[in-house]
């Protein structure tokens, strides 16, 4: 049934369709979620979600090991979560577009409300 149509009730009873996602879309949305249930990662997007950093940097602001990071931003640009260009005798890394912006911002913010008490958006 993975890819295809499926009812399902809501609140008032009335009945809607629709469409499961794909194996493929699935699998792709899991890698991604796992990549941001590590903290330093999640960190790192969330730094890269605004702006550009080469590792240096981003091992500082993270106060993690210039090798760590590296390993890091590897799986995460593995995943297509980050991209990473050359400039100079650098690396920068910036997320790879609005969907991930979307998705670190969005688990964020949700923490926030989770953590500090304030009420859910309906």
């Amino acid at each position: 049934m993975r890819g295809q149509a499926h009812v399902a009730p809501i609140v008032d009873h009335t009945v809607v369709e629709h469409d499961l996602p794909t194996d493929a879309q699935v699998a792709a949305a899991v890698t991604a979620l796992q990549m941001l249930a590590d903290g330093t990662r999640l960190r790192l997007l969330w730094l890269l979600h605004d702006a550009e950093y080469d590792v240096t940097t981003l091992a500082r602001l993270t106060s993690t090991s210039a090798a760590a990071t590296s390993q890091h931003l590897a799986k995460l640009r593995l995943a297509g979560l980050v991209v990473v260009r050359r400039a100079g005798r650098h690396h920068v890394y910036r997320a790879h577009d609005t969907h991930v912006r979307e998705l670190v911002r969005a688990a964020l913010h949700h923490a926030d409300h989770r953590v500090s008490g304030r009420p859910d958006h309906a």
